[in-house]
C-alpha cells in the first residue's frame, strides 16, 4: 500500500501535437487533471517532465492548466532516469512510491518505471492517466511494467488509498473531484 509521505507523482511528456494523437486522449486529459489537483490537495509532490519542448512543444494546455506554481523539466532521454536534473530532485524528495503518469506508454512511461523499479522504488502505473497512440502500445507498456516488478492502479484507486478513511477535510476535497 502506498503513503502519503513516501509517494511522489512522475507526469511525463504529455506535450504538443503529440499528446492529440493518444489514444483516448479526453479521457486521459481528464484523468490527469483530476489525478493532479487530487496529489496538491493531498501535498503529494509531483515531478512534470518534458521530452525535447522546443521540438514536441509544451505540455498540454488541458494539463498544464492544473500546474501553476510548477516548472517542467526538459529532457532527451527517454528513460527520466536518463536526466542528472530529474535524478537529483527525485532523490531530494525522498519519496520510493511512484506514480508514473503521461506518455508514451510503451517507452519514456514504461522505461522511467523499469529504471526506477531497479533503482529499488515501488511503481504504479496509472492506467487512466497513460497513454499511446494505439491501444495494443498503452497495454503493452502497462504490461512490461508489470513484468517488470510494477503495479496498476486507477486514480480512484490512488485516492482511496493514499486516504485510508473516508473522514476529513482532504476526503471531502477529494470525493468532489470523482464525483
Amino acid at each position: 500500500m502506498f503513503a502519503i509521505d513516501k509517494t511522489i507523482m512522475l507526469l511525463i511528456d504529455v506535450q504538443g501535437q503529440l499528446s492529440q494523437l493518444m489514444y483516448e486522449k479526453e479521457k486521459l486529459f481528464k484523468s490527469l487533471g483530476n489525478l493532479i489537483q487530487g496529489m496538491k490537495i493531498l501535498e503529494v509532490p509531483i515531478i512534470w517532465m518534458e521530452q525535447i519542448p522546443k521540438n514536441l512543444g509544451p505540455t498540454t494546455e488541458a494539463v498544464s492548466k492544473y500546474l501553476t506554481g510548477d516548472e517542467p523539466i526538459e529532457k532527451f532521454s527517454f528513460s527520466c532516469c536518463g536526466e542528472p536534473e530529474f535524478m537529483d530532485k527525485f532523490k531530494k524528495a525522498g519519496r520510493t512510491q511512484v506514480l508514473l503518469t503521461g506518455i508514451e506508454t510503451h517507452i519514456c512511461v514504461f522505461q522511467t518505471g523499469y529504471d526506477l523499479i531497479n533503482q529499488g522504488c515501488d511503481v504504479q502505473v496509472v492506467s487512466d492517466c497513460v497513454s499511446s497512440r494505439t491501444k495494443e502500445n498503452k497495454d503493452v507498456g502497462i504490461q512490461r511494467i508489470v513484468q517488470a516488478g510494477g503495479q496498476v492502479t486507477c486514480v480512484e484507486m490512488v485516492f482511496f488509498e493514499l486516504l485510508r478513511a473516508a473522514q476529513g477535510d482532504n476526503f471531502k476535497q477529494i470525493v468532489k473531484l470523482i464525483k
